[in-house]
Order: C-alpha cells, then structure tokens, then sequence
C-alpha cells in the first residue's frame, strides 16, 4: 500500500509517495470541505495525508466534507481520515460511509476511553486506528487506550488538551502529558507517539517545536500545511552526524572481532540499528553500507519499531 519516500533530501525530484505509518513522522491534515486542496495536499511531502472531516469543518458542511473524501477515496487513493469523535452525531455515518473505502487508516478524535477505539475498530475492521487523546480525562486513561484492541498508534491533541486543561504551550509545561503519550505507547509496543501541531508560520518555531518532540520520544508530528512536512521530516529524521556515528561503531565493532566487549556495547548496538534502519527507511541517502556485513539486530526493548 506505501511507497518509501526517497526524495526528501532531493526538492527537485516527484514527491507524493506515502510511507510506511508506523515510521511515519509528518501527518498532514487536510480540510474535508475543501475539496479543491486535495490533489495538492497528495503531492505534498507528507508521509501521511489526513482528510478532516471532524475539527476543521463546521456542523453545517460535514456531509458535504463526508463526501469529498468518499469520492477522493473511490478514485483510487488511500489515504487517511480524521472521524469525528464516538458519541458525536456524525461518528457512526463517518464509519459507515469509509467502510467499503480504500482507506488507509483513521484519526479518532476525541479518544477519552477503550470504548471508543474498540467500537471504532468493530465498524472498521482491519483498518489501522490512530487514537487522538485531546482531554485530561482520555490522558488519564492512556495507558488503557494504548492496549485497546485497534489501536495502532497514539496521538497528541494539543490544542484541546490546553483548553480542557488550561495548560500554556512552554514544552515544560506539557512535559508530563509527552511522557505519558511516549511511555504508553512503548508499553503497549506500539510505534512512538504523534506529537500535537505547531500553529504558525515561523520556521524556528516550528523547528524548536519539532526538535521538543524528538526529546520527548515522539517520532510523528501532525502538520498543519503542506510546507510544514519537510522540516517535520527533518527534524525526525537521523541527521548526517547520526549517520555518520552509525557507520564509525559498526566499522570500529567489526574490527575489534565483532564480540560483546563491555556493558555499553549492546544500547550502542540497539542505537547504530536504529539510526541506519530509519536512514534507510526514509532514503536520506544511498544505503551503501547494506553491502558491509550485516549488524546485530537491536534487543526488543530498545528498538525502535
């Protein structure tokens, strides 16, 4: 279903190949009732494009938006939606209007208890669920969401989550909530959780923003405009001197006999891993080093997928 995108470090070759969700690091949200922003939004350098149809289309336009993706969705494509949330009017007609779908997965707003993935995931079975937890009370029962049958991953609704809360933007502030999403998830063994959006236009900030999500764990972010994913692909990416390290263990490893010799070298072993699988996963660049003798797989519980 998902191509390896291997353009990001090239602007001038095609973009608009999707990858693998649970690498995925930019999820772009996509207005469902503008119908007009599709075919862009499909060309874009998001990993996962996101179809709205839940926070960003009024009451009045819902159907209407319903069915701008329904008809996307026919043409061909499979790509994401966002749902309006369990027990809202528009929640049960979302699910059946996508269950004969090409759809590649769904967004559930408003997660708030196991309940809503499960009886999501009755409806649309075999479809990956991305439970968007946006209230104190869906952050207080996260661990349970986290194992809920269906669900595929976690999400962070920012926005909702400060005015449920009250809580500002300052990452310090928002601290405790990233570390529940990244320890649930890992607890779970799901893929690492999806950061909340940076509203804006400012390049710092959004490169500020997105590096606070690497620290957190967090290895997706949801991207608000298409010109957001890059940097968003960026920043979640294994950067040259990551890469670089990667290669110079492994090729200092192998000289010394390839053998265990200290404490450090197994979460030095998981770490290299993980750096030159997700380089290679994401095409950063030519993965030459697939030639060199092949390294020890990471333990489990240090790996990152």
């Amino acid at each position: 279903m998902y191509d390896q995108n291997t353009t990001e470090d090239d602007p001038d070759m095609p973009v608009g190949f999707r990858i693998d969700p649970v690498l995925a690091r930019s999820w772009l949200l996509v207005n469902g009732a503008q119908a007009g922003r599709f075919e862009a939004a499909s060309h874009s350098r998001a990993d996962i494009v996101v179809f709205d149809i839940e926070d960003a289309v009024a009451p009045k336009d819902k159907i209407d938006a319903r069915n701008h993706v329904v008809d996307w969705l026919a043409a061909g494509h499979t790509d994401w939606v966002r749902v309006n949330g369990f027990g809202t009017p528009w929640w049960a007609d979302d699910l059946e209007a996508l269950a004969s779908s090409s759809i590649g997965g769904v967004m559930l707003a408003m997660v708030e208890s196991v309940d809503h993935v499960t009886e999501t995931a009755k409806r649309l079975p075999d479809i990956p669920i991305v439970a968007l937890v946006e209230t104190a009370r869906g952050l207080e029962r996260i661990s349970e969401i986290a194992s809920a049958k269906g669900t595929f991953r976690l999400a962070f609704g920012i926005g909702d989550f400060r005015r449920d809360t009250g809580f500002g933007d300052n990452p310090a502030t928002l601290a405790y909530a990233r570390s529940r999403f990244t320890i649930a998830a890992k607890a779970a063994h799901l893929p690492s959780a999806i950061d909340g959006p940076t509203v804006g236009s400012s390049a710092l900030k959004l490169s500020e923003a997105t590096a606070v999500s690497a620290e957190f764990g967090m290895t997706g972010k949801i991207c608000l405009t298409p010109d957001q994913c890059h940097p968003v692909n960026e920043g979640l990416s294994p950067s040259q001197d990551e890469i670089s390290w990667a290669k110079e263990f492994f090729a200092e490893f192998e000289r010394d006999g390839g053998e265990i010799r200290n404490g450090s070298d197994l979460p030095r072993i998981a770490r290299a891993t993980k750096i030159l699988d997700l380089a290679r996963a994401y095409g950063i660049e030519s993965t030459h080093y697939d030639d060199d003798p092949v390294h020890a797989q990471a333990p489990s519980d240090t790996y990152h997928y």
